[in-house]
Order: structure tokens, then sequence, then C-alpha cells
């Protein structure tokens, strides 16, 4: 994902200021391995196997796009809302989501969506001053490349809601492969769902003892996770069931030459991290599931 909080300056330096101000009023006009694992081997894992079965859910799906988007069931339930594009769950104490869950296809990736014309926009106790000066991007959690199908969609995951304190070189580098590989998934598989969020991992310090430590930026103290995780359910065709992946990628730089299977870990390990549940809730909707922990 590239750096966001740069949009206005972009137009301004790329062209007379005139024709910045007459492209912003058109825009208006639109539809309104090793370090990784000394950190997380703290976090109690179950080994998962490689197919698990059980049988299919008769619950049905409500119409539209959020009864869509939560085939699979919610990770957990505290402060749901809905967008155009997502579904997630706000963290009051952390100024961030814990979730966000959205569905990719090749109809929702393509449009003439244009994200010059969106704006980061305030909905609930971060504000963007919080993050001016701080020292980290505004990443997203549900990327706005996701949704080009719709402007008002890909103006939705402006919202602060579904942004947290990310490292610009995270942010703009392997957060960015990993969300190019989710886009480039939709290719082999039905649908692309994805879940993402924030972790609070804890840390053996000098004593010996476990802590959870975590910045917190700006008037509002809105909280700078540990690290980050993507649970990808990729839907097979024919109705052969799923595939599941999750990864944990921790907020910091790390080398374009780590490969992103590298970040590959079981589903417990974030469901235990986390407090969220996954695997009950998709294993209500499928036949089989395939949980892929290690390419």
């Amino acid at each position: 994902m590239k750096l966001l909080g740069r949009t206005g300056a972009a137009l301004v330096i790329g062209a007379g200021l005139g024709a910045a101000v007459s492209h912003r009023l058109s825009c208006r006009s639109r539809v309104e391995e090793e370090q990784q694992a000394g950190l997380l081997r703290w976090v109690p894992v179950l080994p998962v196997p490689e197919h698990l079965t059980v049988r299919a859910s008769e619950l049905t799906v409500s119409p539209g796009n959020s009864g869509a988007v939560m085939k699979y069931g919610f990770p957990s339930l505290a402060n749901v809302r809905s967008r155009e594009s997502y579904v997630t769950s706000y963290d009051p104490r952390t100024r961030t989501a814990s979730w966000v869950i959205e569905r990719l296809n090749p109809t929702s990736l393509t449009g003439p969506s244009d994200r010059k014309c969106c704006e980061f926009k305030e909905d609930d106790r971060a504000t963007n001053a919080d993050y001016r000066g701080s020292g980290f991007d505004r990443g997203h959690l549900a990327a706005a490349a996701n949704h080009k199908w719709s402007q008002k969609a890909m103006e939705d995951t402006f919202y602060l809601s579904n942004i947290a304190p990310q490292n610009p070189n995270l942010n703009q580098n392997t957060w960015n492969n990993l969300e190019k590989l989710c886009r480039s998934l939709t290719k082999h598989y039905l649908n692309v769902y994805v879940c993402t969020g924030p972790l609070y991992l804890p840390r053996q310090e000098n004593d010996g003892k476990l802590y959870v430590r975590y910045q917190v930026i700006g008037r509002n103290h809105v909280a700078v996770p540990t690290h980050f995780f993507k649970v990808l359910i990729l839907e097979q065709a024919d109705g052969r069931g799923v595939e599941l992946r999750s990864y944990v990628l921790p907020n910091e730089p790390i080398d374009e030459k780590v490969p992103l299977e590298r970040f590959l870990v079981p589903i417990e390990t974030i469901e235990r991290a986390s407090g969220l549940l996954f695997v009950p809730n998709i294993m209500k909707r499928t036949s089989s599931l395939q949980a892929i922990s290690k390419k």
C-alpha cells in the first residue's frame, strides 16, 4: 500500500493550482521466521491438521453486500458496523478496528474509481492530527485498491476506523506486496475473503518476563500495533470447499528479500493472540477446509 497521507500535496505538485482545484471539484462530483518466530513463540499454538471436514451448515446468507462479505461469520460481535465495501468491528480502546472483512473478486477489483478523489475521513475517536508528525503511515486495513468497482466503496476505505498506525517501510513494501497477493488470488479462486486487523503481542524483556507494550500517538492516544494479521478464506469453484491462509507481520521494516511465505502461521496463532474466532464460523459454511500454514 502506498503512502496515502500526501494525496493532496501530490495533486498540487503534479499540476498547476487551477488544474488541481478543477480536478478536486470534478472528484467531488463522483458518487458520494527468525525475528518473527522469536516474537510469536510466546503465543500458544495448536497444530493445524491438513484437512478438516464437517457437515455443511444450513445457515443462509442475507442478500446484499454486507451479508455476502460475512458469509463465513463474525470473528467477534462488538461494535460491528457495515460500510459500502467492508464490515468492521471497532475497538474504542485502541482507536482502531479489531478486524475488517472484505470480499474480493475480479468484479470488485475493476472500475473507474480514482483514489485521488479520496480523503481520509474522521469517523470516530481518532483524528488526522493524531497521525501528523507521528512517523507512522495511515495504513489501510481494507485496501483502497481492492474496491475499484465503486467510488463510494473506495472512499469508504479512507475512514480512520479502517486505518491503523503502520511503519512506512512496511506499509509501502511488504504489506503492499501482501495486498497485491490477495488481489492476484482472485484469478484462481471464486472469491477471496480477507480479514485484516492489528495484534499486540507480548515480548520477553531483560527480567525474563513477558510484557505487552505498544506506543500510542496523538492527543487521542491511537494505539500502534506491534503486528498485523491477514486471514484469507479462499473459496474454490464448484463447491470444492475453502482454503485458509493466515499471515502475521511485525509492524516494522522487513527486508524485501524475505518471502511472504515466511509469515504464514497457523490460524490458531491469530485466534489465541487476538481473541477472535475464525475456524468454528468457517466450518459452519463449508464441508471441506484446508488450512495452509506453510508452503
